[in-house]
């Protein structure tokens, strides 16, 4: 993974949390959750340069990097975190080295990877031209009136075009990164880092951005507790009315304030819920398709295989294949795939 950074001299306190997020997700080992973990590599234009003197009043981080933007094309993936906001409005192109150098690594072969307004840095390198993209909805406007042949989706929180993926900004950029490693390491090992983070395992990236939280998920409200046993009971047959009469409001009052809270419906992420909890049982475990439908609560083996065909994008059988996780879930019987290795990802 290499992570090209702009102005790092002179890096704004805001832009270092994208930065910071993909060192915390790609850069710290984790042995225990895989064999190979990624290798990072962080990329200025002049590494190893000593900053300079910072001016009076000035606020910000100076960082040294080990590699050029030349070392990106040598990478698996590339990841560009914000760039600086005169690159977003136009007052300054991103730098002409930067933009031939994303160019090379494309050519080459390399997964890209934009966090919030590194959007522009893909953009203006052609990368994006003919492909449905995002950033953060604040610059989103920006993004369609300077590539015009980009398509921008302002709604969603993160966009996964195969070989390009971009993100909206702030806690999206981190579901993408998790996003990445589902892709690679399997659901199990995304979830088990995703707690070490302590975050949400997994929002899909179709979840709006703009989410109304006016009415707070707190443990007194009723909403926090109920959803936590649903996702303990998902094998039961549950349905709107169970889980409002559990979080004691009624059916329309939960509808509201879940879809506020999460941006989807209860119906939705009850699904989004059980397909998770799916992954998980065909990576830990060899239990027969039929009873990982049953204990996901999607039921039949049948309606296991279209939804989650029609999410994930791949059978059932065919994700067991290429996912195996080292341990067994709690709950599930011992040696029931818990001796499977997880699959190596990219450098």
């Amino acid at each position: 993974m290499a992570v090209a950074v702009l102005d790092h001299t002179e890096l704004p306190l805001w832009d270092l949390y994208e930065l910071g997020m993909a060192c915390a997700v790609f850069g710290i080992p984790q042995p225990d959750l895989a064999d190979r973990w990624y290798r990072l590599r962080l990329c200025a234009e002049t590494p190893d340069a000593a900053p300079p003197p910072r001016p009076p009043g000035g606020f910000g981080f100076s960082l040294r990097a080990e590699y050029g933007w030349d070392a990106l094309a040598g990478a698996d993936t590339v990841i560009v975190t914000s760039v600086p906001d005169a690159c977003v409005t136009g007052e300054r192109e991103v730098p002409p080295a930067l933009v031939a150098e994303l160019r090379r690594a494309q050519r080459a072969g390399a997964r890209m990877v934009s966090l919030c307004t590194g959007a522009f840095a893909l953009a203006a390198a052609g990368i994006l031209d003919g492909r449905r993209a995002t950033a953060h909805w604040s610059h989103t406007a920006d993004l369609a009136r300077r590539h015009p042949a980009v398509t921008v989706d302002d709604s969603v929180l993160y966009v996964d075009d195969g070989t390009v993926l971009t993100s909206a900004g702030v806690a999206a950029g981190l579901d993408l990164c998790l996003h990445i490693v589902r892709t690679d390491l399997g659901a199990h090992v995304a979830n088990q880092l995703a707690r070490r983070l302590v975050v949400p395992a997994h929002r899909p990236g179709g979840q709006a951005q703009f989410v109304d939280l006016s009415v707070p998920v707190a443990d007194d409200d009723g909403l926090a507790p109920v959803l936590q046993w649903a996702t303990e009971n998902l094998e039961r047959p549950l349905t709107v009315d169970d889980l409002a009469r559990r979080a004691r409001m009624s059916p329309r009052t939960f509808f509201r304030r879940l879809q506020a809270a999460t941006g989807t419906t209860p119906l939705q992420w009850l699904l989004n819920q059980r397909l998770a909890r799916a992954q998980s049982l065909l990576e830990a475990t060899d239990l027969p398709v039929e009873q990982i439908g049953e204990r996901s609560g999607l039921g039949s083996a049948t309606n296991l295989r279209r939804h989650f065909t029609a999410r994930v994008g791949v059978s059932p059988t065919d994700y067991r294949r290429a996912f195996a996780a080292r341990a067994s879930l709690p709950g599930t019987e011992a040696g029931s795939g818990g001796g499977r290795r997880a699959r190596g990802c990219p450098a």
